[in-house]
């Protein structure tokens, strides 16, 4: 079962990134964000109503629940939209992979903890990955500005979700519950992002066309709501390091498909980049040898999701 969840998690979180290209059209990105999460987050928080698990969350908890909305269902995800729509989303999801680099900085920026070592050299290495896999893209068209903006997009849209990954952590050891917050995180998300869209003017539209409900459908029930509770299943199960090298293998599904769907022609350079990426999250998340066994257990500071 656990294997089975892992491949699940893998294979659903790998392939969303195309279904955000597909809802990028005639309807407002905010809007199919507010969409998504309004959608995810009822029927988490239906489920689990049904279930009696939906627990109220301490009035001192909530600014942190709602930090957590702004960096895991809101923020990060306006950025992820706009950068799809001039990067193909396989190189989003590529971006995205190197979220450990953006551990390694936040967790040290805001709690002053020193990665170790090997933390180090996979962030170097990812880094080196992500100049090879953007160096044709960009030099190619001129350092083109709709580009060189999705490519700042994804970047910032990967410090949003990893500046999530603390609050969450902080959530967590207060012992609130994952599926409670992130329900309410969800809600308050798509509320937050309706709330700035109406201040802005936009216009809440809707695509009536398979493409399009099909893939909100697809984003908020196996994306959201699934995706989620497999990935946190599996990590009880196994910890968050092992868990963590799904991470790994997102990118090799979501540029496969960005191959065959979107036409993305992978160079030799980029083929370069794309491995030392994954190279580098390789080393961030590969386990120490020879450590004792009662030292195995203990998860690394700046690795913690």
């Amino acid at each position: 079962m656990t294997a089975l969840l892992y491949a699940l998690t893998v294979l659903i979180w790998g392939t969303t990134w195309i279904a955000i290209k597909h809802q990028l059209g005639p309807v407002a990105f905010e809007a199919s964000i507010a969409y998504r999460f309004a959608l995810a987050g009822t029927v988490l928080a239906a489920a689990l109503v049904l279930s009696g698990r939906l627990a109220p969350i301490p009035r001192r908890h909530l600014p942190f629940v709602v930090l957590q909305a702004l960096c895991l269902f809101s923020c990060n995800f306006a950025c992820f939209y706009l950068a799809t729509r001039s990067v193909p989303s396989g190189i989003v999801s590529v971006v995205f992979s190197a979220a450990t680099i953006f551990n390694v900085a936040n967790a040290y920026l805001f709690h002053r903890r020193r990665p170790a070592p090997r933390i180090l050299a996979g962030a170097m290495i990812g880094l080196l990955g992500i100049a090879c896999l953007f160096r044709d893209t960009l030099l190619g068209t001129a350092l083109d500005r709709d580009t060189a903006i999705g490519l700042g997009l994804a970047l910032l849209g990967t410090w949003f979700f990893s500046a999530g990954n603390l609050v969450s952590a902080r959530n967590q050891r207060h012992g609130l519950p994952v599926a409670t917050v992130n329900a309410y995180g969800m809600l308050t998300g798509a509320a937050l992002v309706a709330t700035v869209a109406f201040l802005r003017g936009v216009p809440f539209g809707f695509d009536p066309s398979p493409a399009y409900v099909g893939a909100l459908l697809y984003l908020a029930i196996p994306g959201s709501v699934v995706g989620f509770t497999a990935y946190l299943t599996v990590v009880h199960r196994i910890g968050p390091e092992k868990a963590s090298y799904m991470t790994v293998l997102f990118p090799v599904v979501a540029l496969t498909i960005s191959v065959f769907a979107e036409g993305y022609r992978v160079t030799p350079l980029a083929g370069l980049g794309f491995a030392l990426v994954l190279a580098g999250n390789v080393v961030v998340f590969a386990p120490r040898r020879g450590l004792p066994a009662q030292r195995k257990g203990r998860p690394e500071a700046a690795c913690k999701v």
